[in-house]
């Protein structure tokens, strides 16, 4: 990606969403700017706005992203949607490359921790949940122990282990069912955030990872409400 100024990250995979724009400079990645979405900004009408808004802010041009990166999923079926089709746009429209992540490893690389094994969650409805476990380093991408799946509360707990780091939104109702020796990392990285995806996007570059904009699309792991009652 020679001649890369910028990278433009979209999180939407849940109720409330995030965009960050980051620089790539020979010292590495850093974050430049961050906004924050409400529920009732995570929409296609207000999402492209803020971009402009934060690409204004920061005094960059659309031109300045070269790299787009985007939550693929797990998540809300709308938020994903929305997230992953201005990311095709934005990506079209400037010529830049692009590149999806998957939500719970967001989760895992925003640990903080080196060398630990961490389950990230993800609210599935239905007393389930989504989950995968990593391996988790600085600076690199987390090593998958175990892959995106679906799985109910209970099922969950009971696959916890001494030792285990717990990250995600639903720990804040099962935060007292956890096992002795399950370590919950600080709530205030339990949210996936656009600054992460930029930072997950950026290693799997530079591991020679590429998608295609016309192919990429959201990785929703269940089907929707409307097709269970219906299957084709």
């Amino acid at each position: 990606m020679e001649g890369t100024k910028g990278i433009l990250a979209i999180e939407t995979s849940g109720r409330h969403g995030s965009v960050a724009i980051l620089s790539v400079s020979s010292g590495g990645v850093r974050s430049v700017s961050q906004i924050a979405l409400s529920g009732d900004e995570r929409t296609a009408q207000a999402l492209a706005p803020a971009i402009q808004s934060l690409l204004r802010k920061s005094d960059w041009a659309p031109r300045n992203v070269r790299l787009v990166a985007v939550a693929l999923g797990p998540g809300s079926f709308t938020g994903l949607r929305i997230g992953v089709t201005t990311a095709k746009a934005f990506a079209y429209a400037t010529e830049a490359e692009i590149v999806g992540v998957n939500t719970l490893e967001v989760l895992a690389t925003q640990t903080g921790l080196i060398d630990a094994s961490v389950w990230a969650i993800l609210d599935a409805q239905r007393q389930e949940l989504f989950a995968a476990k990593f391996r988790a380093s600085q600076h690199v991408e987390p090593r998958i122990e175990r892959q995106t799946s679906i799985i109910a509360r209970e099922a969950w707990l009971e696959a916890l282990r001494p030792g285990d780091h717990v990250i995600g939104p639903p720990l804040q109702q099962l935060s007292e069912e956890l096992p002795a020796g399950v370590q919950m990392v600080s709530q205030s990285a339990w949210q996936p955030m656009a600054h992460a995806v930029g930072r997950l996007a950026w290693q799997k570059y530079c591991n020679d990872q590429r998608d295609d904009v016309w192919q990429l699309v959201p990785q929703y792991f269940r089907a929707s409400a409307a097709e269970e009652k219906n299957p084709v």
